[in-house]
């Protein structure tokens, strides 16, 4: 990825069949904001359901998850719709992002949380995604942008095989991988060269997954919350992977587009290491020229954290 200078931000329109950046264009920031960055499958519920709790401070959230931190980029809905849910609300507000750095604007009042995960994980979890995803959902997404309703090339049926094409082949022509829908691995590596600005904050999914009640307070510290002890153990039990699940039809993202079979198996298992027996030493060689393009230290903390509770 090429270098950039925050101020120059956005430099570049992501648009995409789900999604599409210009959707940033009169949108009002305010001082404050959270903006949870993230690709697909790698915590971005969590942390919503995170900073939602410091936020409100109750382990039951007023409203269903995706209504009080609706996708900004998302198409299916008119983007002064979405403007307007945000707008509206007189809480410090919690802004769901998958976009890359690059492809954002920069908002100096503004705290990016950025949450990774091992690209290994990752792609399984897609591969749930994919599978729990509403037949009818392709269908909605069109008729909302009054596109042609001519079903997308189909995907490879044997994970292997996905996993390289996944590895081969971008969406957009600044990337390489990620179809069909973005890098993650740049997508990371965009938050990881600013994470020294007093606003970038990087987090790790197995961190979260180790070390929740550590990573929570690192959190709300960045963002300058004071919970009192006595509430820690209730909002630290409702952000685990079980309440959450438990709670689908409230924490599950775009229920109102009828977008899963199931609410609650969008929370599949939350477990790393499912890659294993399922990806071939071909599929492996290709990751390593895939992470090759990238400084060492970033991949090591991409595929395995920091380990630490902040």
């Amino acid at each position: 990825m090429e270098s950039f200078e925050l101020s120059d931000l956005p430099l570049r329109r992501y648009q995409h069949p789900v999604f599409d950046t210009s959707r940033w264009q009169g949108f009002v920031s305010r001082p404050g904001d959270i903006l949870v960055c993230t690709p697909y499958k790698a915590g971005t519920t969590w942390m919503q359901m995170i900073c939602a709790l410091l936020v409100f401070q109750r382990p039951e959230l007023h409203l269903p998850l995706a209504e009080i931190s609706p996708w900004l980029e998302l198409r299916a809905a008119p983007a002064d719709e979405t403007h307007r849910i945000y707008d509206a609300q007189d809480h410090r507000r919690v802004i769901k992002t998958h976009t890359a750095l690059d492809g954002l604007p920069w908002l100096p009042q503004a705290t990016y949380i950025s949450v990774q995960r091992d690209p290994r994980d990752i792609f399984m979890s897609m591969l749930n995604h994919l599978q729990n995803a509403n037949p009818e959902a392709d269908a909605i997404f069109l008729r909302e942008m009054n596109e042609s309703d001519e079903a997308p090339p189909p995907l490879p049926e044997d994970p292997d095989d996905f996993f390289q094409m996944w590895l081969s082949n971008g969406s957009f022509a600044w990337e390489s991988d990620g179809a069909p829908y973005w890098s993650v691995f740049r997508h990371g590596f965009s938050f990881w060269v600013h994470r020294d600005q007093a606003n970038v904050t990087m987090v790790h999914y197995s961190d979260l997954k180790a070390h929740l009640e550590g990573q929570m307070r690192r959190i709300a510290e960045v963002l300058g919350i004071k919970v009192a002890e006595a509430k820690w153990p209730e909002l630290v039990e409702a952000a685990r992977f079980d309440s959450m699940k438990k709670n689908a039809d409230r924490t599950a993202p775009d229920t109102n587009f009828k977008m899963w079979k199931s609410n609650s198996q969008f929370f599949n298992k939350g477990t790393s290491g499912q890659w294993q027996g399922v990806l071939s030493d071909k599929s492996l060689e290709l990751l390593d020229q895939v992470t090759a393009l990238y400084p060492q230290d970033y991949i090591d903390w991409l595929f395995n954290g920091s380990n630490e509770t902040g």
